[in-house]
């Protein structure tokens, strides 16, 4: 158990103090070491929740930027809203748009699922989800390693016990590749968090809770696939970089409204394409499972696990004869985005197409409005 682990390393950790004084070594923020929680183990590995808190937001921004703009020094004056490639080197764009930010790669996406698949099995990651008909892979939950101090007891006593050291938290990021309206690739990258936490005064027992997305963590794997596709380190930090800067705050695009029929319905002020991509990234960092897309038509298939069941472990003597957590009922939905006047509206509609039971519109509709805003 975890909280075990803590303990125990508290009291080894606390010995050697004794007997040679530590000095913590301060910890680079940009280091990452993953390391795999291995097989999914149900101890080690937290709980697939499929939803996200609605704390989880992201405020977007308006502003565009190049690559040469920012190496010269001089401000882009770019429409607002037209996504701009940062860089563009070995055909491969860190683009940006109203503070998203994805790659857009010349080449097919069978071309290239196999060096993304790569890109994440040498950064320490396992696949959980590996649909090269989809487009998508998700790796599992792996532990950032580098976080983790490095100060004499550690690479002393962490040779031996290397398990008794945790950092509490947990880390997963699904890729999606979409094929583009110049027969390129889209690659999305988005993060998942969890972290462990007290379940008790007496911090006796310990659960696994969402904790907030880091954009950051997105970007920065985004540029570091960037070198695995050919670009080279310089390049790609300052493809990063120009993408990070003159970032402005623009007005919320996304509202609760409801159809002429009365059903839930998230209105944005803007056009098809734009909405498209970004209900797409909602979905994604927001925990649903997208079984199927249909561009053409709109259409998003899902799967959805209601946030508020609970996931049931097995007990000891459960897991003695080898029985699995029990796991949530889940539900498909299809969610719908249609041009509406200026803009464009999402509903949510039941497996079969029809609109969706209320509840479960509006339940749906808040998660999506939350991330979306």
């Amino acid at each position: 158990m975890k909280s075990t682990e803590r303990r125990v390393s508290i009291a080894l950790l606390g010995t050697a103090a004794a007997v040679a004084l530590s000095a913590c070594s301060a910890l680079e923020p940009d280091k990452i070491d993953y390391k795999s929680s291995g097989r999914g183990v149900s101890l080690e590995v937290p709980p697939d929740l499929s939803q996200l808190p609605d704390q989880s937001r992201y405020a977007v921004s308006g502003g565009t930027v190049t690559a040469s703009g920012y190496q010269a020094g001089q401000a882009a004056s770019q429409t607002v809203g037209t996504p701009t490639a940062a860089n563009q080197i070995a055909d491969v764009h860190f683009m940006r748009q109203d503070g998203e930010r994805w790659l857009r790669v010349d080449r097919a996406p069978d071309k290239l699922w196999g060096p993304v698949r790569d890109f994440w099995l040498e950064s320490g990651f396992l696949m959980a989800v590996d649909q090269a008909n989809m487009g998508l892979m998700e790796t599992d939950w792996a532990e950032n390693r580098a976080k983790i101090p490095q100060d004499v007891i550690r690479r002393t006593i962490g040779k031996v016990f290397d398990s008794l050291y945790s950092t509490g938290e947990r880390d997963k990021f699904r890729t999606r590749l979409e094929l583009n309206a110049n027969g390129g690739t889209d690659i999305f990258i988005t993060h998942r968090g969890m972290e462990e936490v007290y379940s008790s005064a007496r911090k006796d027992s310990t659960v696994w809770q969402p904790r907030a997305r880091d954009p950051e963590l997105e970007a920065e794997f985004m540029r570091r696939l960037m070198v695995k596709l050919g670009v080279s380190q310089e390049q790609a930090n300052a493809a990063k970089a120009a993408a990070a800067s003159g970032q402005a705050t623009a007005p919320q695009t996304a509202r609760v409204t409801s159809t002429g029929s009365g059903a839930a319905a998230i209105q944005l002020n803007e056009a098809f394409d734009r909405a498209w991509r970004r209900v797409g990234l909602a979905l994604d960092r927001t925990g649903f499972t997208v079984e199927d897309r249909d561009r053409s038509k709109g259409i998003y298939f899902v799967r959805y696990i209601d946030p508020t069941l609970e996931k049931k472990e097995p007990g000891f003597f459960g897991k003695l004869m080898g029985r699995t957590s029990q796991q949530l009922p889940t539900s498909k939905y299809q969610i719908a985005v249609r041009t509406e006047g200026n803009g464009s509206q999402v509903t949510v509609l039941d497996s079969n197409g029809a609109p969706a039971p209320a509840a479960d519109a509006q339940r749906i509709v808040k998660v999506l409005a939350d991330e979306l805003k």
